[in-house]
């Protein structure tokens, strides 16, 4: 890439790393309309907590496929997913409100889905390469931008529908073409120092050779992904059953969302100064905590406990993404096409799990199961190296 005003010592390219932030914030202000339309969409399809679950998860079976974007992505020009991903993730989520029938909308979160896939596998790669020795900073600016989206989207959306109703979702699809349009403007001429090219290399050599970092990170991602679950995508359908109306429980999501985008931001640099592991063990300690307390809460201190969890609860994703791109390897997409299809997989399963108990033992019951379950995740966080992984 070329060196500008922004390049530090340290080789850090702030205006890039900026531009690529700004592009997840575009997309993830769309993929975050599910969560706060779920009571609506419930209520509109007439279907259970269960099959709710079953939208998130249909909207994250293309993640299945990261691997296959993480290859093709040593082959091509990752900037123009990273462009035109977010028109198409626009257009599909700007339709649910919409959609007749649960099929309909099964469909729309599908195609979401794979567009979000094409943004999210090449994007930490590009910011990898333009964020020279600060690896973990420059996965919190890129976090910061998914985590302001999920603050901003709900927001947005339960504005939109209090103001036109459901269908008023139609009316936001305007300005994320227009986004993606401006994207376009700003990053097609940007090249990633050189596009990758590789000579047939052993894809499933790899897979095993960094397997234990992805059991690692797996076992973060599965014992917190009940508490995530609960606390993002379920937490609108739980403080209305609280008696909270729509907007206030969209608000609540979004003090959570904007916490989280605090979180995400400073773990990623904490975590360059004190170590990965370290990091780790602090977030994974205090999240479950603060949620036992949450769930025990009222008033005021339920909101001071919603902002102190939301900086934790989401804190892990910058760091994991760091522990991936620490990996001295010439085949980050694919690497991090791997991760992200296992920490997809295992999110999508909890919130399955997280809608069938609240089903069967009710939201209150799955909150507390979901908290102590978080615990031992400080076991794996425990075994992340402390220092980079030299395989290649």
């Amino acid at each position: 890439m070329r060196k500008g005003k922004s390049l530090k010592k340290n080789g850090f390219q702030t205006d890039n790393v900026i531009l690529i932030s700004i592009a997840h914030l575009t997309h993830d202000v769309y993929t975050s309309f599910l969560a706060p339309l779920l009571p609506l969409l419930i209520e509109k399809l007439n279907i259970s907590l269960f099959l709710s679950g079953i939208l998130s998860v249909v909207q994250r079976i293309p993640s299945l496929f990261n691997p296959l974007v993480g290859i093709m992505a040593e082959k091509m020009k990752v900037r123009y997913f990273v462009i035109f991903a977010p028109a198409i993730t626009t257009i599909a989520m700007g339709l649910i409100g919409i959609a007749p029938v649960y099929t309909v909308l099964l469909v729309l979160l599908f195609v979401s889905g794979v567009s979000s896939t094409l943004f999210h596998v090449p994007a930490p790669v590009m910011v990898k390469k333009i964020s020279g020795t600060r690896t973990g900073m420059g996965m919190s600016f890129f976090m910061l931008g998914g985590e302001l989206a999920r603050t901003l989207g709900p927001l947005i959306v339960v504005a939109a529908v209090e103001q036109w109703g459901l269908d008023g979702t139609l009316r936001l699809i305007p300005f994320g073409l227009i986004a993606s349009f401006i994207l376009w403007l700003k990053l097609r001429k940007i090249s990633i120092s050189e596009d990758i090219q590789t000579d047939s290399p052993d894809y499933f050599g790899i897979f095993k050779r960094f397997l234990p970092i992805f059991m690692t990170l797996a076992g973060i991602t599965f014992f917190r992904g009940a508490m995530k679950a609960s606390l993002t995508l379920y937490l609108p359908v739980y403080l209305t059953g609280k008696g909270m109306e729509l907007w206030g429980a969209g608000v609540s999501l979004s003090v959570l969302q904007l916490a989280g985008a605090a979180g995400t931001f400073l773990s990623g640099s904490i975590s360059d100064r004190i170590g990965r592991r370290a990091t780790l063990v602090i977030v994974s300690i205090v999240s479950p905590l603060l949620m036992l307390l949450f769930i025990n809460s009222s008033g005021v201190f339920s909101v001071i406990l919603l902002v102190l969890m939301g900086m934790f609860l989401v804190a892990p994703q910058s760091v994991n993404l760091a522990v991936i791109h620490d990996l001295d390897t010439k085949h980050l997409p694919f690497v991090n096409g791997v991760y992200m299809m296992i920490n997809f997989f295992i999110n999508s399963i909890m919130v399955l799990g997280v809608g069938g108990f609240s089903d069967h033992l009710g939201m209150d019951t799955t909150y507390y199961i979901a908290a102590f379950l978080a615990f031992p995740a400080i076991f794996f966080a425990l075994k992340v190296p402390l220092k980079k992984n030299k395989n290649k």
